[in-house]
């Protein structure tokens, strides 16, 4: 078999030039189109036996108006309502002029098909129509005799054919266009939601090294001042803080090495399987607080039924930047007390103190902890309320649907 790839490399590098140069490939038509004009002015469709060819010579008004026609061409995408008319008009001149007519009009055809092809189809009917029932009957009317003759219906069939085929293949240029944009914009949404997932994501694993990271941090703080203070009077109440310190220090690398790890591969073999922690471990993060020398109070009315895994890993992570910042912000003799309550369907969470009336507590928009404490509530479709208490402290409180629902980026709680 012969080797079609030298072919069609030529092939597609032909088209792509034409592409980028539809001045060209209009000229070459044009010329294209005078050439056959001209061959058909030289046959005589009335000869004795049928069309005969080299009978007749065409006049110098046919060669004009083939020349002119011919030239209109060259512009036909730039203006193609324009070449339409003034190819029509050449036609239906020499159609009343013409004995016999020269084939002018296959200038008005090609410009007919390029009107259909670059409009729409309600322009294509109209336009079609007039330009159809103009040359027919200007041929059948001046043409040659009886007016039923295959010249004349010729001139009918070829406009209503190149208005046909232009429809059709604007049709089909559009079904390709929309087909092509479709699957665009399909790529763009997949794009888009790739990102999205990633950025909560990454957020999701910010706001989780936030919490262990501010919670530990905290204790470790706490625990070496007061390691710090009395090493030298009470070196055994020191050796005790210090060892806080290691459990709070051993903690914070083991559930940061927990979170990073969601990071790795799925393949990882290393990645980390350990559950996050929730209220089943709520007495532990409260030891940890007494441990640090924060009173805490802990009541709980929720029935010890489980809470949805998103609702109980949110509850204590609530409850554990909330003490943090009342250990941060409430002053040493502060006291806290913690609720967890079943309501309904929801779950309510509120972490109180009673921190001097003066005390600055965490504001709004100051930093990360009520900021993720809030978007993990949003996120669940519940609600948080944060403020100074009436005679002084702070309150939080987060209301949790225990039947979750999901809830989009940037929507108000």
């Amino acid at each position: 078999m012969p080797d079609v790839t030298p072919f069609a490399a030529r092939y597609d590098r032909v088209r792509n030039w034409l592409r980028a140069h539809p001045l060209a490939l209009d000229g070459a038509l044009a010329v294209a189109a005078l050439i056959c004009m001209v061959a058909g002015s030289f046959a005589d469709p009335n000869g004795p036996h049928g069309p005969t060819f080299g009978t007749r010579t065409p006049d110098a008004r046919s060669a004009v108006l083939m020349l002119v026609a011919a030239g209109a061409l060259v512009f036909r995408r730039r203006e193609p309502m324009g070449v339409l008319l003034v190819t029509g008009a050449v036609s239906v001149v020499e159609l009343v002029a013409g004995d016999p007519a020269a084939p002018v009009a296959m200038s008005a055809v090609i410009a007919l098909y390029t009107v259909a092809s670059r409009t729409d189809r309600p322009t294509t009917w109209r336009v079609g129509l007039l330009t159809m029932t103009v040359l027919t009957a200007a041929a059948m009317a001046f043409g040659s005799s009886p007016w039923y003759t295959q010249e004349n219906l010729g001139v009918f069939a070829w406009t209503g054919m190149a208005a046909a085929a232009g429809d059709a293949v604007r049709s089909r240029r559009a079904f390709v266009d929309a087909i092509r944009e479709r699957a665009e914009r399909a790529e763009r949404t997949r794009e888009e939601e790739a990102g999205r997932r990633v950025a909560e994501e990454r957020l999701r694993i910010a706001r989780d090294l936030h919490d262990v990271v501010a919670h530990h941090i905290a204790l470790v703080n706490v625990q070496a001042g007061v390691a710090a203070h009395v090493m030298d009077k009470r070196p055994d109440q020191a050796k005790e803080a210090l060892a806080h310190v290691r459990e709070a220090s051993r903690s914070a690398l083991n559930e940061l090495r927990a979170t990073v790890g969601l990071l790795r591969q799925s393949g990882d073999p290393e990645a980390p399987t350990a559950p996050a922690p929730g209220l089943a471990v709520l007495d532990e993060l409260v030891t940890t607080f007494r441990q640090a020398g924060l009173p805490v109070e802990v009541a709980r009315a929720d029935d010890g039924e489980p809470a949805p895994a998103a609702v109980d890993l949110a509850a204590y992570r609530i409850i554990q930047e909330a003490l943090t910042n009342v250990r941060k912000h409430a002053g040493k003799d502060a006291k806290a007390e913690v609720s967890v309550v079943r309501v309904g369907s929801t779950l309510e969470v509120t972490v109180i103190d009673n921190g001097p009336a003066d005390a600055a507590g965490p504001s709004d928009g100051g930093g990360h902890g009520l900021l993720g404490m809030r978007e993990r509530v949003t996120a669940l479709g519940g609600t948080l309320t944060a403020g100074p208490r009436y005679g002084g402290g702070f309150r939080v409180q987060a209301i949790l649907p225990l039947k979750v629902r999901a809830v989009r980026a940037g929507e108000d709680t």
